[in-house]
């Protein structure tokens, strides 16, 4: 298995554990706060990680940095959990846009050679290559899949394992 086959494995297994961490919770679950005052919760979690996403394999890989940051309202980047209310219409929005830049990603991502992880993106900070756009997006789901599981157990005792 290539390392570029390796990293989209792990991807797509943190995908389905968010799945999983989501699954059977109504609106009103899904976006309950962790304690006060943050604003964190389940639904927007999913916000979040969409908005991630559609960021890095969009905006910064396939060159579109003119489209505008999902869930990111005025440039608030607090307003990704603070507009995940207990809606069923914003639980819809969100699941459903994570859902297709996940698979707008994987589209893109299958044209990809093995070699491109070396491709240099340009210099930034700490993400210079494909490669380091990669392991960026899967420590954000690493860590964010920590705060689901604690996020899930406070709701009912689950973690989504």
């Amino acid at each position: 298995m290539s390392e570029l086959e390796t990293i989209r494995r792990w991807l797509a297994d943190f995908r389905t554990a968010l799945e999983r961490k989501t699954a059977d919770l109504d609106a009103e679950q899904l976006a309950r706060r962790a304690v006060p005052p943050s604003s964190l919760s389940l639904l927007g979690l999913v916000r979040h990680l969409a908005q991630m996403e559609h960021h890095w394999f969009r905006r910064v890989l396939q060159q579109h940095p003119e489209e505008t940051q999902l869930f990111v309202v005025d440039g608030d980047w607090e307003s990704q959990f603070d507009g995940a209310v207990a809606d069923p219409v914003v639980v819809e929005e969100a699941f459903t846009t994570w859902r297709e830049t996940c698979a707008q990603a994987d589209s893109w991502l299958d044209g990809l050679p093995t070699e491109a992880l070396d491709v240099v993106i340009g210099p930034g900070d700490r993400i210079e290559t494909i490669r380091d756009v990669f392991i960026q997006v899967l420590q954000e789901y690493a860590r964010h899949l920590g705060h689901a599981d604690l996020l899930r157990e406070s709701i009912d005792g689950r973690t989504g394992q």
